[in-house]
């Protein structure tokens, strides 16, 4: 926690609009674009990852080449398209492959593309900064004015990564109360206007959008953007079931018609909600006895959400404020993203002064939970603050740019490789293939990089929990993907001669998902197994 000497030299700084001075970049402590871009690693000598002479294959290549056939060519999969690539780090010849340049949807391997783009433009260390401003004067203990909860991407502020889900924001609220705040007269005002666009991704599915894995991903959220909703039979038979959300007495528009039963419910409970905005429609029946029924949902305003938390702490700590808390989500209103320009020395009592600052975790360990559980929150936080970055617009577009932009300008690819519409894979229109996913692993290979990213990636037979009792396991690590009709395995293995492969599957147009991965998993299984054995000489 910083100084209380820190806080009130901080307080001295102030917005002025239209002068030639620092950008808000700077105020916050964020990284610069041109910075964060000059010490990023060079490209590699060679982005090639297949040798130009390679040897002749050895009878052991031969045999896993018919091998792999044989699986990707099992029962109805042989109408799925794929796209393959199994490549030897070590040696850079290419040991099996089939349409290894077909773009196809990549599901939630995309992710591999977010984590390797996060590491070279924002390097494994980076840190999200979360900013609470004193919008008035403080006097006698009043803040006669707004406090600003000013969020810049960070997506855990959460339990995940302290004692409990406020824990972050009790930090923040101690510096508030150490600065001789007690009683705020206006209002806590939750800022999200660092990102920029949707926090939805405009090709999102509307029917996943009540789900974890579809919640928003704005500038500023609080507990994964989610509300947990407890569902208790009624005192009374006849009579609606209660509802107690996590946090408690969140406000949630709801319409509940459902009622407490005696017998078996006929029908049972069921929640319905059109959009996260939409009011909640409860019915069917709940059974007086029985067990309580829990469900959680996405926020209909995680910047709102995060500034009713962040009042409800303050008042934990014995800081009053007077007003509810509202929620800025466009520049034009914002204290802080409105303002042009920053002059540290100028005092103007009417602008927003910075008195409590939050660090968040380090870059590597928020793409761990990114990659080890297929989080799409961290994802397209993660995406847009690479946006942000280095080009100058944390959306959804702003970050698919700089995927691209990395894509090309790093990996050598065509520009058709690798298609981002977002960073964790759920749009349909991300595209990419088996062979921009080889080149992208042999790129990170040979950066500063390769270490940390790989331990992002899940292990077989524990976070992958697939292959178990296998050669693969505790061997293999990979990206998994899936979506409607899509499946995706991509990742490094060690052969039983310990060289190091890399290797990806790509699969579309599938019947049966669960199919597609049983062929994955002994694929994986095979290359693990693998030995070169004995070169073919090319002499006559």
């Amino acid at each position: 926690m910083a100084s209380a000497r820190h806080r009130h030299v901080t307080r001295g700084g102030s917005w002025i609009p239209g002068l030639a001075a620092l950008s808000i970049v700077s105020v916050l402590g964020l990284p610069r674009p041109d910075k964060i871009v000059a010490e990023a690693p060079a490209p590699p000598d060679s982005t090639v990852v297949v040798s130009a002479a390679p040897a002749p294959p050895t009878p052991n290549i031969m045999d896993l080449r018919r091998d792999l056939s044989e699986l990707l060519n099992t029962g109805s999969l042989r109408r799925a398209k794929w796209s393959v690539l199994v490549v030897s780090l070590d040696r850079g010849d290419t040991l099996f492959s089939r349409d290894p340049y077909r773009p196809l949807a990549p599901a939630s391997n995309m992710k591999i593309v977010t984590a390797a783009a996060a590491l070279h433009v924002l390097g494994p260390k980076f840190q999200y900064q979360t900013f609470v401003f004193a919008d008035g004067p403080i006097v006698d203990g009043h803040l006669r004015g707004d406090l600003i909860l000013y969020g810049t991407g960070d997506p855990g502020i959460s339990d995940r990564f302290f004692r409990n889900r406020s824990g972050a924001f009790e930090h923040l609220a101690d510096q508030v109360a150490a600065d001789g705040i007690t009683h705020v007269d206006g209002a806590v005002v939750g800022d999200a206007t660092y990102f920029s666009g949707p926090d939805l991704g405009p090709e999102w599915n509307p029917r996943d959008l009540n789900e974890w894995f579809a919640a928003a991903a704005p500038s500023l959220s609080f507990n994964e953007n989610m509300v947990t909703l407890q569902i208790l039979p009624a005192a009374q038979l006849g009579s609606p079931p209660r509802v107690v959300t996590i946090p408690a007495d969140f406000p949630l528009a709801m319409n509940n018609g459902a009622e407490t039963v005696a017998g078996r419910p006929r029908p049972r409970l069921w929640l319905d909600r059109v959009t996260p905005t939409a009011v909640i429609r409860m019915d069917g029946e709940i059974r007086q006895g029985g067990p309580d029924i829990w469900r959680r949902l996405t926020v209909p305003d995680p910047a709102l959400f995060a500034a009713r938390a962040f009042r409800e702490t303050l008042d934990s700590v014995g800081v009053w404020v007077r007003d509810p808390e509202n929620a800025v989500h466009f520049p034009s209103p914002s204290r802080i993203t409105g303002r042009q320009s920053w002059a540290p020395g100028l005092i103007g009592p009417e602008e927003p002064r910075l008195i409590a600052q939050h660090t968040s975790p380090k870059m590597i360990d928020y793409l761990t939970v990114m990659n080890h559980e297929s989080h799409n929150l961290f994802a397209e936080t993660i995406l847009k603050t690479v946006g942000k970055i280095s080009q100058g617009e944390g959306s959804f577009e702003g970050g698919a740019r700089a995927i691209r932009s990395f894509a090309t300008g790093q990996l050598g690819l065509a520009s058709d490789q690798i298609q981002a519409t977002d960073g964790s894979g759920l749009s349909e229109g991300n595209r990419a293939s088996a062979g921009a996913f080889v080149q992208l692993l042999s790129y990170v290979a040979k950066s500063p990089y390769w270490e940390p990213f790989m331990s992002t990636l899940p292990e077989a037979g524990r976070s992958l929990r697939r292959m178990y009792r296998t050669p693969a396991a505790r061997n293999l690590r990979a990206k998994t993907g899936t979506i409607d009709g899509v499946s995706a395995l991509t990742g490094v293995v060690g052969t039983r001669d310990g060289e190091t492969l890399l290797f990806s599957i790509l699969s579309n147009d599938l019947a049966s998902t669960g199919a597609a991965k049983r062929v994955e998993n002994r694929l994986g299984v095979r290359l693990a197994e693998f030995r070169r054995g004995p070169e073919i000489s090319n002499d006559p």
